[in-house]
C-alpha cells in the first residue's frame, strides 16, 4: 500500500519532578538539603531510513509520545534521562506543522535527523534552592512540559528523472525495459496508481532514478483523476521527460496531449516548467506514428529534444538515456524553498518574529478574570501546589511578570476571582 500523506501527533517527554528531602545521616546534625533533580524527558526525533518508501507505517499509528524523565531522588540523586523517541521515515519526508503552517524539516538523505518535538527539562530539587538566607528551603519544581504537536507528513519521491504523460502511453514499460523495475502494465487507464522507481544504467559508467507517475489528465491540477494526489512527486525531479503516445491509438492528437499536460504542471506550479523537458514519441512501431510524428515536429515551435522510440521492440532507447545523462549532468537540483534560492553559502538569513506576550488577560461572563499565555502555562506546570513555599515562589514570579499590575489596569480589585487554567485564587490589592 502506498501512503503518501499522513498527519499524527507527537509529544516529547515531560521533564522529571525535582524532589524535596534532608540528609539524615547519623552524627550529622542539620544535614541540609538533599534532593535530587529530576532528569531530562525525551526529545522526539526523525530519522531517514533508506530501506522505507511509504508512510503506511503510519497509518495504523497515528499517536507517538517519548518517555518522561525520571523523577529526582534522595541524597541529591538525579533522575534518569529519558531516551529520545526515533521514529523512522522514508526519503523526501517533507514535516510541517498543521497549526502554524510551518515547514519543520525537509529529510532527503540516508541517516539525516530532525528534532521535531523538543523535550522537557528536569525540575530543580530543594538542594538548588538553598542558599544563606535560606539553607534549607522546602521548595522543589515540577518537570517542564515537553512539547507537543500536530504534524502532517508529506512524502515526495527522490528521483532525478520523471516520466510524464497521459494513462497508457508507456511509461510503465519504458520504466521496465530501462530499469529492473517492474510495475505493473496492463491495457486500461490508470493502471499505475503509485509512483515506481527505477535504477537506470546508461552502459557508460553513469546511472540515474527514474519515476513512473500516476497519468496525468486534464484538469488533474484541480484534483481530477489521480494527478493532483502524485503531482507533488515530481516537484524534485530535475529532468522532465514527457511520454506521448505518438500513433494516437487513443483517439487524441499527440500534440494536443502535450500541451494538456504542460499546462496541468504550470497550473500546479510554475518552477516546474523551470525544469528541462525531453519528449519521448513513444509507440513508433504503430501504424500512422511516423506520420503524427512529422505534424507534431512542424506543430513544436519550441527547442525541445524529441526522441523516436518504441518501448517494446526496445528500439531508440540507448540515444535517450545518454541525452538524459548528460541532462541531468548540467542541471542543477532545484530547492523546494523558494527563500533557499536567495541565500548564499555564507550568508545567514534574519527573519523578525514578533515577540508572543508573556500572558494575557480576558474577563469571562461571570466577571472573573482570565490569565493565559504558553510562559504562564509552563510556570503553572512546573510549580509543586502541594507546598506553600512553590506557591509563594509562584506568586512572586507572577508578580515580577507583571501580572498584578496588569490586573489593577483591567479593574480588579479586592476580592475578584482570578482563574489560571485549572487554578482560581482571589486578587488581593
Amino acid at each position: 500500500m502506498f501512503i503518501d500523506q499522513v498527519k499524527i501527533y507527537v509529544r516529547a517527554g515531560d521533564g522529571g519532578d525535582g524532589m524535596v528531602a534532608f540528609r539524615r545521616e547519623k552524627f550529622v546534625p542539620n544535614g541540609g538539603p538533599a534532593g535530587g533533580d529530576g532528569g531530562n524527558g525525551g526529545d522526539v526525533v526523525f530519522e531517514v531510513d533508506e530501506g522505507l518508501r511509504t508512510l503506511v507505517d503510519f497509518r495504523y499509528q497515528r499517536r507517538f509520545k517519548a518517555e518522561r524523565g525520571e523523577h529526582g531522588m534522595s541524597k541529591s540523586m538525579h533522575g534518569r534521562g529519558a531516551d529520545d523517541l526515533v521514529i523512522k521515515v522514508p526519503q523526501g519526508t517533507v514535516v510541517s506543522d498543521i497549526d502554524t503552517g510551518e515547514v519543520i524539516a525537509d529529510l532527503v538523505a540516508h541517516g539525516q535527523r530532525a528534532l521535531i518535538a523538543k523535550a522537557g527539562r528536569g525540575g530543580r530539587g530543594n538542594k538548588r534552592f538553598a542558599t544563606p538566607a535560606n539553607p534549607a528551603p522546602e521548595l522543589s519544581e515540577n518537570g517542564e512540559p515537553g512539547q507537543e504537536r500536530t504534524i502532517q507528513l508529506e512524502l515526495k519521491v527522490l528521483a532525478d528523472v520523471g516520466l510524464v504523460g497521459f494513462p497508457s502511453v508507456g511509461k510503465s514499460t519504458l520504466l521496465s525495459v530501462v530499469s529492473a523495475a517492474r510495475p505493473k502494465i496492463a491495457a486500461y487507464h490508470f493502471t499505475t496508481i503509485v509512483p515506481n522507481l527505477g535504477m537506470v544504467d546508461t552502459g557508460d559508467g553513469r546511472s540515474f532514478v527514474m519515476a513512473d507517475l500516476p497519468g496525468l489528465i486534464e484538469g488533474a491540477s484541480q484534483g481530477v483523476g489521480l494527478g493532483h494526489q502524485f503531482l507533488r512527486h515530481i516537484e524534485r525531479t530535475r529532468v522532465i521527460v514527457h511520454v506521448i503516445d505518438m500513433s494516437a491509438s487513443e483517439g487524441r492528437v499527440p500534440y494536443d496531449d502535450y500541451l494538456a499536460i504542460n499546462s496541468e504542471l504550470e497550473q500546479y506550479n510554475l518552477r516546474l516548467m523551470e525544469r528541462p523537458q525531453i519528449i519521448v514519441a513513444n509507440k513508433m512501431d504503430m501504424p500512422d506514428a511516423e506520420e503524427q510524428l512529422a505534424i507534431f515536429k512542424e506543430k513544436l515551435q519550441e527547442d525541445i529534444p524529441v526522441f523516436p522510440i518504441s518501448a517494446v521492440t526496445k528500439t531508440g532507447l540507448n540515444a535517450l538515456l545518454l541525452t538524459i545523462a548528460d541532462k541531468l549532468e548540467t542541471t542543477a537540483e532545484f530547492p523546494l524553498d523558494e527563500l533557499l534560492e536567495k541565500e548564499e553559502e555564507d550568508t545567514v538569513l534574519y527573519k523578525y518574529q514578533a515577540e508572543a506576550p508573556d500572558f494575557e488577560i480576558t474577563r469571562d461572563s461571570d466577571g472573573t478574570y482570565v490569565l493565559s499565555g504558553e510562559k504562564l502555562e509552563r510556570l503553572f506546570a512546573m510549580t509543586n501546589f502541594e507546598r506553600d513555599a512553590s506557591i509563594q515562589r509562584f506568586s512572586r514570579q507572577l508578580r515580577a511578570m507583571g501580572v498584578d499590575d496588569a490586573l489593577r489596569k483591567r479593574g480588579a480589585e479586592d476580592g475578584d476571582i482570578v482563574r489560571l487554567f485549572d487554578f482560581e485564587f482571589e486578587f488581593i490589592d
